[in-house]
């Protein structure tokens, strides 16, 4: 069970329109964190506050819902809406160098809201390891994709190393909230 359960309304329509609402809203908060970004001059990939968002999305959510509110937020972006990093839209930022993290916010939204949903989210060192599997989760898939991308095998300098103390800060603030 995970937070969103405790408030779930037993009426099928109420609930449905209560989990649409979670999805809407985690898919903005994500959006919203995407913006703050910190752009690198030797890295084609920026640091943003999505990471936080999704993490936070999967543990308070659970693995379905928070998988799902991530493809939202895929799907808003491909559609245009400017809800990627940068302002940025389009499904030409899911083959560029961004793709493999932004594919893997999937994987780690469902990875993070399953151990939640295994109770990894209700002691502080549980939860701090739940939200550092998701995170590497989301660093990996990034790298394996940057792999393709970039020449010369410089995808741990470009794509995993600068980002390890943001992501410790972030996985800080997520295992706290």
């Amino acid at each position: 069970m995970t937070y969103s359960d405790i408030l779930r309304p037993s009426v099928k329509r109420q609930a449905r329109i209560y989990d649409f609402s979670l999805v809407l809203g985690g898919s903005f908060l994500i959006a919203l964190l995407a913006q703050l970004e910190i752009i690198l001059p030797f890295s084609p990939v920026p640091i943003t506050g999505q990471t936080l968002g999704v993490l936070l999305v999967g543990a308070l959510l659970g693995r379905w819902k928070g998988a799902m509110t991530v493809m939202a937020y895929l799907l808003e972006g491909i559609s245009g809406l400017p809800v990627f990093a940068g302002a940025a839209a389009g499904p030409a930022v899911l083959i560029g160098p961004t793709g493999g993290y932004l594919m893997g916010f999937v994987v780690a939204a469902y990875v993070t809201g399953a151990l939640a949903e295994q109770g990894w989210d209700r002691k502080t060192w549980s939860a701090f390891t739940m939200m550092t599997i998701g995170t590497a989760v989301i660093l990996l898939s990034g790298a394996a994709w940057l792999m393709h991308l970039v020449p010369d095998g410089q995808d741990l300098n470009m794509g995993e190393i600068p980002f390890l103390p943001g992501a410790l800060v972030k996985i800080s603030l997520a295992t706290l909230l």
